[in-house]
């Protein structure tokens, strides 16, 4: 079966349109406002070999934060969507990431159950037009709403962008391994189920 979801999400904040085919090839086209956003996202769907399109407009004349968080709220759902049952998948993916002097690892199990640990430090508040506070907030939304254990950390870096970089390019990688089939595999749970 197709693994592919389509979620749409309206509010008087933002409007976002988000297709994700988690057996794709890398394809991404993604277009939120936030520039230094799409570039992170493009990461996820290259380094996790999904297709992955985005839509959103925003408040920007506010801020970034209404668009960055509900995009996470949006590709969490899409996910938790595309899955399933989420029946005979490998369930726990992890990857470490380099990128220049930064080094990123990401820990991830599909378990049904959201909650997420983020260890990461950044010295500068903005990245392009993304606060650098809502890196560690996009990946607890994105927990929460995937309804996956989620450990992220930055093991060291200097330059802020370089440590972003290196936990999205982490973040595909360990759900690629995540969600890829087993055959092997009927039940990936001792209780019989990961969707309650």
């Amino acid at each position: 079966m197709a693994r592919i979801a389509t979620v749409e999400r309206k509010t008087k904040e933002t409007d976002i349109q988000l297709a994700l085919n988690l057996d794709g090839a890398g394809d991404a086209d993604i277009e939120t406002g936030v520039g230094f956003l799409d570039h992170m996202l493009h990461h996820v769907a290259v380094h996790g070999l999904f297709d992955l399109r985005v839509r959103a407009v925003g408040d920007l004349h506010i801020d970034a934060h209404h668009t960055i968080e509900d995009v996470a709220i949006v590709l969490g759902d899409a996910l938790d969507r595309a899955l399933g049952e989420r029946k005979g998948i490998a369930r726990i993916g992890h990857s470490y990431a380099p990128m220049d002097e930064a080094l990123a690892r990401v820990v991830v199990d599909l378990s049904g159950r959201g909650y997420a640990v983020f260890d990461g430090e950044f010295v500068t508040p903005l990245i392009g037009a993304f606060p650098t506070s809502l890196v560690s907030h996009f990946f607890e939304t994105l927990a929460h709403r995937a309804k996956m254990n989620l450990h992220a950390h930055v093991l060291y870096g200097r330059d802020d962008h370089h440590k972003a970089e290196a936990l999205f390019k982490a973040l595909g990688r360990a759900l690629n391994m995540a969600v890829a089939r087993d055959e092997r595999r009927g039940e990936t749970s001792t209780k019989g189920t990961l969707t309650t």
